[in-house]
């Protein structure tokens, strides 16, 4: 397994049909003790990992939030909305099957969001972003991508998956800044030139 960053400059994809990203955070209480530190574990806090399916510079499709499979498919399916971080493993996943995406998308961005009001990276913990080969049914983490904890903003640009050819690319972006809370355009455009 290896760790992947901007540095390391595009992965070949060649062989992979299904790909997965998966993003994992563990709430915290920030520097609150006592009894306001155990609500804001127990309450958790919501980040959220959207792919936008890009045809050129133009976001033309969204995985996550509330559309689980917006290709119709099975092209570019979410997991579902975990708002606490709690549990094991990864709390959100995206899965790309590559042969299902149509002719017209060139890139997939994978952004990571503190996306609802409220919610922040800075109130999150270990967040993590795991890449996985899912070619042939069986499931493998193949790298990590590990974003800087120092920030205060609330969305991150993640990586990409980049058409070429008949093949895909991975590209690292780690890339953050801000989005307005609650505003789906906001996000949307954040993704665009990344």
């Amino acid at each position: 397994m290896i760790t992947l960053s901007k540095e390391d400059g595009p992965a070949d994809l060649a062989g992979v049909t299904h790909m997965s990203i998966g993003v994992s955070w563990d709430p915290t209480s920030g520097s609150s003790g006592g009894v306001l530190g155990k609500l804001m574990r127990t309450v958790g806090t919501d980040l959220d990992l959207i792919a936008i399916a890009m045809a050129g510079g133009d976001p033309v499709r969204l995985a996550g939030l509330d559309s689980l499979d917006p290709l119709g498919n099975g092209g570019l399916v979410h997991s579902g909305d975990n708002q606490t971080g709690k549990g094991a493993g990864d709390d959100e996943t995206v899965t790309v099957e590559f042969s299902k995406v149509p002719p017209n998308v060139t890139s997939i961005v994978f952004v990571a969001a503190a996306y609802k009001k409220g919610a922040a990276f800075s109130k999150a913990r270990n967040i993590s972003f795991k890449v996985y080969d899912a070619t042939g049914g069986s499931v493998q983490q193949v790298a990590d991508i590990w974003p800087s904890l120092l920030t205060s903003d609330n969305g991150c640009a993640v990586a990409k998956a980049v058409r070429n050819g008949q093949s895909w690319q991975l590209e690292v972006i780690n890339t953050t800044g801000k989005i307005k809370q609650g505003d789906e355009q906001a996000l949307m455009r954040f993704a665009v030139n990344k």
